[in-house]
Order: structure tokens, then C-alpha cells, then sequence
């Protein structure tokens, strides 16, 4: 998803696309991969001074429910990014830059299997690492 595109999902629920709503999506529009709630506050802080982490907060969670944002954990801490495209596949997430590389492997294939009685509603997989810029620092 790109920044028009995210734009575009707002006002077709019917939300209003204000600056700082911008902005946020321009912050993660930027970045490559996950980032803290922390760092998009540091951003959005130069330019209108203090913000309300509950602010930002709903906001993150609206942009997730409306499918604009992906979310991880890492390290107890929720992180976002930009929802990445509309196919099934999976992340490595560096856990020094929170960079991504998307996996197209899917252990479901396998696990489906073994699960055959079972009704499988949604599943998650992502690996952690550090990715080589960071590994090589």
C-alpha cells in the first residue's frame, strides 16, 4: 500500500484525512519496516510540539482495523508499518533497524496437515534476526 492508497481507504470509511492523520501516514509511508509508537511521536513532535500518545494511539489502531497498518510485537512493544500488499506471505524483522524482507514460504502448507480436525481461522509467522546492514555494524 502506498501513501494514496491509505489516503484513499480513509476517506472511503468515511474518516477525515486532517494534517497530523497525514503525517502519520507519511511517517510510515517513509520508513522500511516496523516502528515504535515512540519514534512516530519523536517525528510528528518537530513539527506540531507535544502530542498525545492516546492521540497516536487510536490512531495507529485505526489505521490497523482499516487494513493501512501491520503490527508486530517486539520486545513487548507494539510496532507498525505500512500494510505491504494484499498477498499471503510472511516477514523476517530485523530487531535492531526493524527492517523487513517479506518470506513467500508459509508453514501452514505443512501444518494444515497435521491439523486436518481442526478449524484454522488465521495464523501468524515472522522471524527475528538482525538483517545484514545490522549484523555487519
Amino acid at each position: 500500500m502506498n501513501l494514496q492508497d491509505a489516503i484513499t481507504v480513509l476517506k472511503e470509511k468515511g474518516y477525515k484525512t486532517t494534517g497530523k492523520r497525514k503525517d502519520i501516514l507519511e511517517f510510515f509511508a517513509s520508513e522500511d519496516g516496523y516502528r515504535p509508537a515512540k519514534d512516530l511521536i519523536v517525528h510528528l513532535e518537530k513539527k506540531y510540539g507535544t502530542i498525545s500518545f492516546d492521540t497516536i494511539y487510536r490512531n495507529l489502531h485505526l489505521y490497523y482495523d482499516l487494513g493501512i497498518l501491520e503490527k508486530t510485537d517486539l520486545e513487548g512493544e507494539k510496532h507498525f508499518r505500512l500494510s505491504c500488499s494484499h498477498h499471503h506471505h510472511h516477514h523476517f524483522i530485523c530487531k535492531d533497524c526493524g527492517k523487513t524482507k517479506e518470506i513467500e514460504v508459509c508453514p501452514m502448507d505443512s501444518a494444515s496437515a497435521e491439523l486436518s480436525n481442526y478449524e484454522i481461522e488465521d495464523h501468524k509467522f515472522e522471524i527475528y534476526g538482525k538483517c545484514p546492514e545490522c549484523l555487519h555494524a
